[in-house]
């Protein structure tokens, strides 16, 4: 078992260094980005939080999951281990302003629950599956990002705006 595991991780780590390799190239090339500066950024941290919680044990079963009913995204839908985790991404350049999981306020914590309540309608037994809301903060101050995740950050019916719990 030890081998099929670091075989696993092996092969994460190489895919996530070519998708950097290729990010790169794309940015050398001389066509104008698709997307703005701060969108990029964005992007380029949920393929960070991806792999950092591929290399966490998550298996991340969508990535920016939308419903046609509802306004928004969710970043990241994984399990960790019983736990279906619904995970908000925020990512930032800089540790220089505020912390980057401090964008997740009351109403884009009420955004994502709506989104769970949709998604978990389409599973079997939904009411049988433990839920957790977790938010990863992505900082690239320089190459290689740097990360802090906070597991069950809120609740279902979270309506505190001061900010959800910190622990991991």
């Amino acid at each position: 078992m030890q081998t099929i595991s670091h075989l696993g991780h092996a092969r994460l780590s190489i895919f996530e260094r070519t998708l950097g390799w290729l990010d790169q190239a794309a940015t050398r090339s001389a066509r104008p980005p698709k997307y703005p500066a701060h969108l990029m950024t964005g992007l380029r941290g949920e393929d960070a939080a991806y792999f950092y919680l591929r290399g966490l044990g998550y298996t991340i079963v969508a990535r920016r999951w939308s419903s046609p009913k509802l306004r928004g995204d969710i970043d990241l839908i994984g399990w960790d281990g019983e736990w279906l985790c619904f995970v908000e991404v925020k990512t930032r350049s800089s540790r220089a302003f505020q912390p980057a999981e401090a964008a997740v306020d009351h109403e884009k914590r009420a955004t994502l629950a709506r989104m769970a309540r949709e998604y978990t309608r389409q599973l079997e037994h939904p009411e049988l599956i433990p839920v957790r809301f977790d938010v990863v903060s992505v900082y690239f101050p320089g190459g290689r990002p740097e990360f802090e995740l906070f597991r069950g950050a809120f609740d279902w019916d979270d309506s505190s705006p001061s900010g959800f719990r910190t622990h991991e």
